[in-house]
C-alpha cells in the first residue's frame, strides 16, 4: 500500500512539473521575439519561484550588470553610485582599507594584481598573482569582483580576515589584516650613493607633478644615472603615465589609441626638452596598463635598460562614464600601441636584463635594497 501511495506521489509530481513546464514554455513562446516581454516574463517567473527573497531593485542591477557582463571583459563593468564613488576614490589616491589593487581573470578566482606598497596587504605578504578566496569566511569569485573590494574596505583600526590561494604552492592560507587609511604616495625618492630611485606605486592624479618635483631634486644632488621602479604598478590614469614620459624621453610620440573601427582617438607626444640621465626601469608581473605604456616607450626609444621579469599585458584602455543617477559604466572602448606600433595586450613587455627573486625574500625595493637582487641589477648595469 506504502508502494502504491509513493508511486501516486511521483506520478503526481513528474505530472504537475510537466504541467507546469508546458505552460512556462508556452507563455514564454508568446514573448519570445519581444526583448523587454521576455525580460518582464523572466523577472515574474523569478520572483514566483526563486527560493530566497529578491527586490525589484536588485532585480534592476543584475539586469543593467548583465548586459555588461555579457561582453565578457574582465575589465568592463556596470557600476551602481557606490562602486562609482569607489573607482573615483582609487584614482584620487586615498581610501580606507588594506591596500590591494584586485582584477577579474578568466580562471574565475580574483587575481591580485599588486598590493600597494607599504600597505597592511604589502605587509601581510600579499603577493601579485595571488587568489583571494575569502573575506570574513564568505567565498568570493571574480563575477563578484566590487562586493569583495566593498567587503575588504571599512573603518580604520578594524580587522579583516583573508584567504588566499598561492598559485605556486597552490595552497590556501588565512592573513588576519588590519584596515587602514590609504593615501598613496605614489612616488618613493631617494639618492642611493649617486643612482636616483624613483619608485612609482600607481598613476594617479598628482603623480606626475611628484615624479617631477623629485626628478628635479635628484638632479640637483648630482646624481649620474635613474631606476625607475614601476614593479606592483597596476596602472592608473594614462594622462599622468605620459606626463611622466615626458619627463625622460625625447621629442616624439609617448603612446596612442585606436577604437573598434581603427581610428585614433588619443595620442600624447613628449616635447624636445627632457632629463636625459641614463635609466633602468624595473618591472614585474604586477606591473599593468599606465606602468606598461611608460616602460613601453622607454624600450622604443632605448632610453634604457627593462630589467626584472615580464610585466602583466594589459594593453587596453577603459572610460568611466557617470550617469545622471549616480551610477556608471566603466567600458573598455580602445587599444593603446607603443611608438612603435606595439600593443602588448595579454603579451607584456619581456625585460632586456631577467633577474629572479629570491622565493623567501621579504620584500622589494629600497629598504630591502640587501636582498633585492632586481633592483641591485639595476644599480649594476647604471654603475657601468
Amino acid at each position: 500500500m506504502k508502494k502504491k501511495r509513493s508511486l501516486v506521489i511521483i506520478l503526481i509530481i513528474i505530472a504537475t512539473n510537466l504541467l507546469t513546464y508546458n505552460l512556462t514554455a508556452l507563455l514564454y513562446g508568446r514573448v519570445s521575439k519581444d526583448k523587454y516581454a521576455k525580460i518582464n516574463f523572466l523577472e515574474s517567473y523569478v520572483k514566483a519561484n526563486y527560493l530566497y527573497g529578491v527586490t525589484d531593485e536588485e532585480l534592476e542591477i543584475g539586469e543593467l550588470k548583465g548586459v555588461v557582463a555579457s561582453l565578457k571583459d574582465p575589465y568592463s563593468e556596470y557600476l551602481t553610485k557606490d562602486e562609482y564613488d569607489s573607482l573615483t576614490a582609487t584614482t584620487s589616491g586615498k581610501f580606507y582599507g588594506i591596500g590591494v589593487f584586485i582584477s577579474n581573470q578568466s580562471d574565475d578566482l580574483i587575481t591580485v594584481i599588486s598590493p600597494i606598497k607599504d600597505s597592511p596587504a604589502d605587509k601581510a605578504g600579499i603577493k601579485a598573482g595571488d587568489k583571494i578566496i575569502k573575506i570574513d569566511g564568505k567565498e568570493y569569485t571574480s563575477s563578484q569582483i566590487n562586493e569583495a573590494m566593498k567587503a575588504m574596505r571599512g573603518k580604520k583600526g578594524t580587522e579583516v580576515n583573508i584567504t588566499i590561494l598561492a598559485p605556486d604552492t597552490n595552497k590556501t592560507k588565512d592573513l588576519t589584516i588590519i584596515r587602514d587609511e590609504i593615501k598613496e604616495e605614489t612616488i618613493i625618492s631617494k639618492n642611493l650613493n649617486g643612482i636616483g630611485y624613483l619608485g612609482i606605486t600607481q598613476f594617479s592624479e598628482d603623480t606626475s607633478k611628484d615624479f617631477k618635483k623629485e626628478l628635479d631634486k635628484l638632479k640637483s644632488q648630482g646624481i649620474k644615472g635613474i631606476v625607475i621602479d614601476l614593479r606592483g604598478n597596476p596602472g592608473g590614469i594614462v594622462d599622468t603615465a605620459a606626463e611622466v614620459a615626458d619627463e625622460i624621453l625625447p621629442e616624439g610620440m609617448i603612446v596612442y589609441a585606436k577604437d573598434k573601427d581603427h581610428k585614433k582617438v588619443f595620442e600624447f607626444k613628449s616635447k624636445s626638452e627632457y632629463t636625459d640621465l641614463p635609466l633602468s626601469v624595473l618591472i614585474n608581473q604586477g606591473s599593468a596598463s599606465a606602468s606598461e605604456i611608460l616602460a613601453g616607450a622607454i624600450r622604443d626609444y632605448d632610453r634604457g635598460q627593462i630589467i626584472g621579469q615580464k610585466s602583466f599585458g594589459k594593453g587596453i584602455v577603459q572610460s568611466a562614464v557617470r550617469f545622471p543617477n549616480g551610477d556608471g559604466i566603466k567600458l573598455t572602448t580602445s587599444e593603446y600601441f607603443s611608438p612603435k606600433g606595439i600593443n602588448i595586450h595579454k603579451k607584456g613587455i619581456v625585460p632586456d636584463i631577467e633577474v629572479e627573486l629570491p622565493k623567501d625574500i621579504t620584500g622589494i625595493g629600497i629598504e630591502h635594497l640587501d636582498e633585492d637582487l632586481q633592483l641591485q641589477k639595476a644599480i649594476e648595469v647604471l654603475n657601468q
